[in-house]
Order: structure tokens, then C-alpha cells, then sequence
């Protein structure tokens, strides 16, 4: 069995059967399912809903956490290639996976109590609950660490104020994961349930990127959350840090189906388009276009394999995943502006998704820590210097 997309190196015999089966079972939802109305749903401006119970029967929502919880027990590699998959099709959609199973459902698996686990991660998996990660402030986004939202302690429970911006799913999540300081300045997490009074999660719009995606804000005014909401499991800032590790990794998968797709796109149209009496493939400066698209994907898609590999093995570092997240989303950056210059006017167009990837990527390529950011965890971590606080 070989995998059923770009495998130029014979990367296939180094994947378990299982996870080749997932990939073409991935693909071929995706083929069926996302790309008939993805476009349409991009062009209105709405998610589409109506992909969450389709998702879930697929088994994608969780899909690498312990199956006594309803999950897939999944490799984490098997997790990496569904996400390839989505993101192929969108963005959006693989964020959708992302923020239920790595942002949600990961950090009440790693941090919540036993009860929590019971009580949230069955349903999660079969997406009869939706849920949101609550981090991101207006004025701190690559600084959590100087973030405003606070919890105080009272009897029961906690009183939380504060907001949070550009929370991906927040306006139709059941729970969100939230993040604030205790009365010590601790960072804790918090699941603050939608019924909750006093927390809302208004739709931003106006977006040009991620238009099939719902972005909302999460505002938090006088809203008690019971002591039971509280994941016990953790404190300070290495807890939404290690669910951010989790959402990168996916990310890193993610962008290299975007990357994939956009290449599929211009190799076919260059092949089809004649220009001088023969295809535009034949010429030399469109060759040289496919051929850095092509070998910049494969190498990709070897990291991706690797960090896959070491976080199955439990052996991954978190500047392994700066290195997936800020190497492959820089590739779908560059092989979207290529593939536009290859099909030329026709490439700025809703005929082909070329500019759909390039916006997608933009917003891709600055949430879960900027280019810039992950490029200095990477050179604090070759220098042993740190160039930022």
C-alpha cells in the first residue's frame, strides 16, 4: 500500500498500514465531502456546519487521544496526515480539527481531573460538543505571558473577567478552555461552559483570510465558573503552551496539504495552458517554479514525518515543532505566490483555490506563534542566547 498523494522519496514504507489507511480515508472525505462546497462557503463568508457530523464519524476529532475516552487512539503521525488532508481542501476546516482535538479536548485530557475527562472528551469525539481555546488577548498575542483576563477565588468557585481575540470556533463553541491569572498572577485554565452568565463570544467580521472559518471574541464579564471547572492539572503558562505544541504540530502537517494542493493546481494547469504553440510546462522559468515547489513539498513532508515520529516516541522537543511549524507554512506561503504567477490572470480567480491558500496562509502563518518567533525559539536554541524576553 502507498500513499495516495506526492511521494517522490518512497516515503510510504516508512508509515504503518493503519496510517496510510487513515490518509486514504482522509483524502478521499475530503475529495467527497469539502471540496465540492468549500469555495462557496469561502465566498459567503460561513463555516460549514454541516461537516462536524461527518468529521466525527470519520473519527478525526481526538483522533491520537486513548480510545477509553471515545477517541481514536490514533498515532499522532495518522493525526499529522488527516491534517494534511483537511488543509488541502482549507484551512479552515483542518482548524476546525485542530482547535477541538489539540486545543480542547488535549488540554482536558493532559490537565483535567478524571471526571472532566468522562464528562467531556465521548462527547467532543462524536462532535455533539464543540469547544474553543480562549488565549489570544487584543493587546497580547505573542506575549501571553502579559495577559489582562483574572480569576478571582470565591466561594464555589471563580469570578473571571477579561476577553480574548480571535478565538477560532468561539461563537459556536459549547465550552471554551479559557486562560487567566489568578489573584497570584498564576495562569490557570478554566472551562467556562456558553449557558455560563455573563460570557458571550461575538463574531468578528470583516476577515479576507479564513472566511470558512468561524473567528469570534470571547468576552468574560462577572462570570462565575464552579471550583469543578477548574483543570486541576496544571498551572502557569506551560499549560496552554503545551496544548499551542500540540496545535503547531498539526499545523506543520497542515500546511504542507495546502502547499500540495496549490503545486497539483499549477502542474496541471501548465501542462493544459498553451502559450507559443506549446504547453507553458515546456518552458524553462515554469519548470524552475514546479521544481522548487515540488522539492521544497518533499522536504516537507520529511520533516513532518520525522517530528511525527519523535512525537510518537515521545522523544519530540518544542523547537522540533517551531522547526515543522515555521519550515512548512513558509513553503505554502511561497508555493501559493508561485502558483498564482503560473496561472497568471486566471490564478486570481474563485475558479481556482490559489487565492483562497494564499489568504488562508497569512492568517496560518501568524496564529500559534508567528514565523518571527518560532525563528528566535530556533536560534535560542543553536546560540544558547535568548533575543527576547
Amino acid at each position: 500500500m502507498k500513499l495516495s498523494c506526492m511521494d517522490f522519496l518512497g516515503i510510504s514504507e516508512h508509515f504503518t498500514e493503519e496510517e496510510m489507511m487513515v490518509q486514504k480515508m482522509a483524502s478521499e472525505f475530503v475529495l467527497k465531502e469539502v471540496m465540492p462546497i468549500i469555495e462557496e462557503n469561502y465566498k459567503k463568508g460561513t463555516f460549514p456546519k454541516e461537516l462536524i457530523s461527518k468529521i466525527s464519524k470519520q473519527g478525526f476529532l481526538g483522533c491520537n487521544l486513548p480510545s477509553e475516552y471515545g477517541c481514536g487512539g490514533m498515532s499522532s503521525t495518522a493525526y499529522g496526515l488527516i491534517c494534511q488532508e483537511l488543509e488541502r481542501a482549507d484551512s479552515g476546516v483542518r482548524s476546525f480539527v485542530s482547535v477541538q482535538g489539540s486545543l480542547v479536548m488535549y488540554p482536558i485530557y493532559a490537565y483535567g481531573s478524571e471526571e472532566q475527562r468522562k464528562k467531556w472528551l465521548p462527547k467532543m469525539a462524536k462532535g455533539e460538543v464543540i469547544g474553543c481555546f480562549g488565549l489570544t488577548e487584543p493587546n497580547f498575542g505573542s506575549n501571553p505571558s502579559g495577559m489582562l483576563t483574572n480569576a478571582k477565588k470565591v466561594d464555589g468557585g471563580f469570578v473571571l473577567n477579561g476577553s480574548k481575540m480571535w478565538i477560532t470556533n468561539g461563537s459556536i463553541a459549547d465550552v471554551a478552555v479559557v486562560w487567566a491569572k489568578d489573584e497570584n498572577g498564576v495562569v490557570k485554565g478554566f472551562l467556562v461552559e456558553k449557558e455560563f452568565e455573563g460570557f458571550t463570544a461575538p463574531i468578528m467580521k470583516g476577515k479576507w483570510s479564513l472566511r470558512a472559518s468561524i473567528t469570534s471574541e470571547l468576552v468574560l464579564d462577572n462570570v462565575f465558573v464552579p471550583e469543578e471547572n477548574l483543570l486541576p492539572n496544571v498551572e502557569g503558562l506551560k499549560g496552554p503552551l503545551g496544548c499551542l505544541n500540540q496545535a503547531r504540530y498539526g499545523i506543520g502537517w497542515g500546511a504542507i496539504g495546502a502547499a500540495m494542493n496549490l503545486y497539483e493546481v499549477a502542474l496541471n494547469y501548465s501542462k493544459d495552458r498553451q502559450q507559443f504553440g506549446k504547453p507553458i510546462a515546456g518552458f524553462q522559468l515554469i519548470q524552475e517554479k514546479l521544481v522548487w515547489m515540488f522539492n521544497e513539498i518533499t522536504k516537507g513532508q520529511l520533516i513532518a514525518m520525522q517530528v511525527g515520529r519523535n512525537k510518537d516516541n515521545k522523544t519530540l522537543k518544542h523547537t522540533q515543532v517551531s522547526l515543522i511549524k515555521r519550515n512548512n507554512v513558509w513553503v505554502a506561503r511561497e508555493c501559493a505566490k508561485l502558483a498564482r504567477e503560473i496561472l497568471g490572470a486566471n490564478g486570481v480567480t474563485s475558479d481556482y483555490p490559489i487565492m483562497r491558500h494564499m489568504m488562508n496562509i497569512e492568517s496560518v502563518y501568524t496564529y500559534e506563534g508567528t514565523h518571527e518567533m518560532h525563528t528566535l525559539i530556533l536560534g535560542h536554541e543553536i546560540t544558547g542566547l535568548q533575543a527576547f524576553k
